[in-house]
């Protein structure tokens, strides 16, 4: 949404309260003065006058029209931070199955000193373009443990390659690297058919993958990523978590490394 629009009833009632406090940016003396008007239509000893209080504030806002950006940038950064403290606390009472789950792909080295998981979906453009990330972050870096999270939203297409996926794991996990940047990097829309041919091509028997298909403990890991996305505020693909830090879309591998630095840094 463009910050230039402005907050309507709600905006009212907040430059009421910067003013109230003296939240301003103009000039000193102008807003200092609006303030003591409205102080003073709101005295014990003054009946308040809605309407002459209204005029003080929109004569204000039009004169400092910028309170109402500073005041939802200061909305914006609050609410950024109580989602910070909120993921951390997720991220610490579920540390297992975010980092460890048994239906999840790893790349790099598995015995890693710091872990990135990836939320990804094999139809995800932008999860496309990240793979090459994957590989040379991997590459790059020997003591990366890089971790593939399914988390199929576009479309049941993009969930019935997620089963493949997860059987081919539970089948042949040594392959498991090959087989996901076989779909992920591969041409047009990966569908179930899609998911089984790169199977079968890395050796896969297919009676036996089809059985692992419809192991019920596949469809309880996935209701625990879309349960576990949520209480991160993951809606999209690619996120990531890196340490203890949620980090929203295909940002590239600069950033990344930033972020898996940091994640050294700390431990």
């Amino acid at each position: 949404m463009n910050k230039a629009i402005l907050l309507g009833t709600t905006g009212v009632a907040v430059a009421l309260a910067m003013l109230g406090f003296g939240f301003v940016t103009g000039s000193p003396q102008t807003a200092k003065a609006d303030a003591a008007q409205i102080a003073q239509a709101a005295s014990a000893d003054t009946k308040i006058d809605r309407a002459e209080v209204e005029g003080i504030i929109r004569d204000y806002l039009l004169k400092n029209p910028e309170v109402l950006l500073e005041a939802q940038e200061a909305l914006e950064a609050k609410q950024k931070e109580a989602q910070r403290v909120a993921s951390l606390e997720v991220i610490k009472g579920a540390k297992d199955q975010i980092f460890n789950s048994a239906f999840d792909g790893v790349v790099g080295n598995p015995n890693g000193k710091v872990t990135i998981v990836e939320f990804y979906d094999y139809n995800c453009g932008y999860c496309k373009r990240a793979l090459e990330d994957m590989q040379t972050l991997t590459t790059a870096d020997p003591e990366l443990r890089f971790v593939l999270k399914e988390f199929p939203i576009l479309g049941p297409d993009s969930q019935k390659a997620s089963v493949v996926s997860m059987a081919f794991h539970l089948m042949m996990p040594e392959k498991y690297g090959e087989f996901h940047n076989a779909l992920l990097g591969g041409q047009g829309r990966a569908t179930e058919a899609a998911a089984i041919k790169v199977a079968l091509s890395l050796g896969a028997n297919e009676a036996t993958l089809r059985e692992k298909m419809k192991d019920p403990s596949i469809a309880e890991a996935l209701s625990k990523t879309y349960d576990l996305a949520n209480k991160l505020a993951i809606t999209g693909t690619p996120s990531y978590v890196v340490g203890n830090e949620v980090v929203f879309g295909a940002l590239g591998q600069d950033v990344l490394a930033e972020k898996i630095a940091a994640a050294k840094a700390a431990l």
